[in-house]
């Protein structure tokens, strides 16, 4: 079974988490909340509070095959953490390990270097020369083992392009033919 860590402080958007969460876990994934505050809740930035959320110390990066990252307010206090951008690094110099971010997240990833030569979307006006093409056209954006999503509006598309990075196209389609989803 196919694993996905999703980090998360309070203040996170809470349909850039839910939707991919969702999504990954109708596509059979194990997926889990974990917290760099050690916190056991989390709050989002609509006031929605989330249970049995893992601490990150401690936690196991090496056993999942995706690392996600929803946008909100929270994103400040993941980029100010140097445990939280050892993990993301981890991750992202490791083939076999996906990773993900959504809406304001990805300038995360952009300040570490992680976007050069990379394509990628971010929520538009966050969009800094991360030295890497940045698409504003599409709502999510696969460039090989890294995933971007623009907005809160593309939780659907960010989660269904999750689905068919770490499962499959067959996958994918199933997940969005069980919401009945058409692109447009």
């Amino acid at each position: 079974m196919k694993k996905a860590a999703v980090l998360v402080n309070d203040g996170f958007e809470e349909l850039e988490m839910i939707g991919p969460y969702d999504l990954l876990k109708r596509a059979g994934v194990d997926v889990e909340l974990v917290c760099p505050k050690g916190q056991s809740q989390v709050t989002g930035r609509s006031g929605l509070t989330f249970d049995h959320v893992k601490p990150m110390e401690g936690y196991n990066f090496d056993k999942v095959d995706l690392l996600l990252m929803p946008g909100g307010g929270h994103y400040q206090s993941l980029e100010s953490d140097d445990r939280v951008k050892e993990v993301i690094q981890e991750v992202y110099n490791n083939p076999k390990q996906l990773l993900a971010a959504i809406c304001a997240s990805p300038t995360i990833l952009g300040r570490m270097g992680l976007l050069r030569d990379r394509k990628y979307t971010c929520y538009f006006s966050m969009n800094e020369d991360f030295g890497g093409e940045f698409n504003d056209q599409d709502y999510a954006v696969t460039d090989g083992d890294l995933i971007t999503g623009r907005s809160a509006a593309a939780a659907v598309d960010f989660g269904l392009a999750l689905v068919r990075a770490l499962c499959s196209e067959e996958k994918e389609k199933e997940v969005a033919d069980s919401i009945y989803y058409q692109k447009s």
